[in-house]
């Protein structure tokens, strides 16, 4: 099926392009590990504090090392004894001139700490700042999550905890290909979603664990930023202790449902749900293939599943159903405050 504005041939080509920066971050962390370090930190805000969080959601299951994953804007504000130079830290900003990313980095570099990680290219003000700057032009957010995995997991492959990296970033290779294969067969339903419920007054969402942060992405980052979608994202273990209230006929549900530990905390919402509301929407990544991926990796590729379905696919009939531009912003970048 053809999907809307959507150019699979630039997609797969963005891929492979994607892919091939593995060496160059494969290089840089075994640089920096070669050093004595005692954490690891990540700086995002907004869409990439939600995309950073399933790295180190993941990450957390092989190790003990202290991982913080820190909002840009409060790291500004709180108290960051955690952070030291023995810390390494990376970020993140496709435009290279997010305010709050930018100005956490100076207070580190100020710090004699050094910040590594990704931009669109040379130009931006973020690259001025880096140590060792990446760069990478495309702008889906699995692009992202795939360089993100490649710092983090490289991290712990040269600590000895994630012995099976080389297998799982040469089965990489095949991520966009599946990716792909996930947005065509998501695409009927994509359509028939979006026309039943883009007018809808209000929508909750639901998730949990490694999808946590891609369901609170698209709920704020899209929905609400870029359609103006009026949300509630609830984690699947917070719904029962306020949200569940508000459910009845008039209300939409989504449930996000994963793969790891915490998916009985999603089939629980999902089992109320159905019984509440005739508007539940269910979307569970074991029902897409990763073909080419072994299943033990599929925890770590289901946030990818869900930005190739939510982000970029649901976003995309949502816009065509509310008639309202995915690029026109009232507010965000457009003034000062």
């Amino acid at each position: 099926m053809a999907l809307k504005k959507f150019d699979a041939e630039k997609y797969l080509k963005d891929g492979a392009k994607t892919y091939s920066l593995r060496g160059e971050v494969e290089a840089l962390i075994d640089r920096i590990t070669a050093k004595e370090y005692d954490s690891v930190c990540m700086i995002g805000i907004g869409g990439t504090w939600a995309e950073w969080y399933p790295v180190v959601e993941v990450a957390k299951k092989y190790t003990d090392l202290p991982i913080y994953l820190e909002n840009a804007g409060e790291f500004l504000v709180k108290n960051k004894k955690h952070i030291t130079d023995k810390t390494l830290v990376f970020t993140s900003s496709a435009s290279g001139n997010t305010m709050e990313i930018l100005k956490a980095v100076k207070y580190c570099k100020d710090q004699g700490i050094n910040v590594y990680g990704f931009t669109k290219d040379e130009t931006t003000p973020l690259a001025n700042l880096l140590t060792d700057p990446i760069y990478n032009a495309c702008g889906d957010c699995e692009h992202s999550y795939l360089l993100y995995y490649f710092v983090m997991l490289r991290i712990l492959k040269n600590r000895g905890e994630f012995p099976h990296y080389d297998r799982w970033a040469d089965q990489m290779e095949n991520l966009f290909k599946d990716l792909l294969a996930v947005r065509e067969k998501f695409e009927p339903r994509a359509i028939e979603i979006a026309k039943t419920y883009a007018h809808e007054p209000y929508t909750m969402f639901t998730g949990s664990g490694v999808l946590w942060g891609e369901t609170y992405l698209f709920t704020m980052c899209i929905l609400e930023e870029m359609q103006w979608v009026r949300t509630k994202t609830v984690s699947s273990a917070d719904f029962f202790h306020g949200p569940l209230e508000l459910v009845d006929d008039r209300v939409p549900v989504f449930v996000i449902k994963g793969e790891d530990e915490y998916r009985p905390l999603d089939e629980r919402v999902e089992r109320f749900v159905k019984e509440h509301t005739k508007k539940a929407v269910i979307i569970d990544t074991k029902d897409y293939i990763l073909d080419g991926i072994d299943d033990e990796f599929r925890v770590i590729c289901s946030p990818m599943i869900i930005t190739a379905i939510l982000t970029e696919r649901l976003a995309i009939h949502y816009e065509q159903n509310t008639g309202h531009s995915l690029e026109f912003r009232r507010y965000y970048r457009q003034f000062e405050y």
